[in-house]
């Protein structure tokens, strides 16, 4: 079971653009190779920074909609958003200590 909450077009502004937290945004598809290996460091940092960061994912085949408004046309891509904006973006697969070290420093 994944750390991390499954969000959809219909759930975004509740879940991520109101949220009092900071959040993680995964963008990600069932057929995506690279997606599927970022999943263990995404549920990792989700466990690890809960109460500091939320971490949600959309599927971005069944969401198009968000994935569209935020011009996202590449996976895995991860958006981080505070108070509803856009603080910093990351693309594809890396290392789990970058990734973690990236998100911390824009928190």
């Amino acid at each position: 079971m994944s750390n991390a909450q499954d969000v959809t077009d219909s759930t975004w502004d509740s879940a991520v653009l109101q949220s009092d937290l900071p959040v993680l945004v995964d963008f990600w598809a069932e057929w995506c190779g690279p997606c599927k290996a970022m999943s263990p460091a995404v549920d990792k940092l989700a466990e690890e920074l809960e109460g500091k960061l939320r971490v949600v994912k959309i599927n971005t085949q069944d969401n198009p909609e968000i994935p569209g408004r935020y011009g996202v046309v590449s996976i895995p891509t991860f958006l981080l958003i505070k108070g509803g904006e856009v603080v910093h973006q990351m693309l594809g697969s890396m290392p789990y200590a970058a990734f973690k070290t990236e998100v911390e420093e824009k928190l």
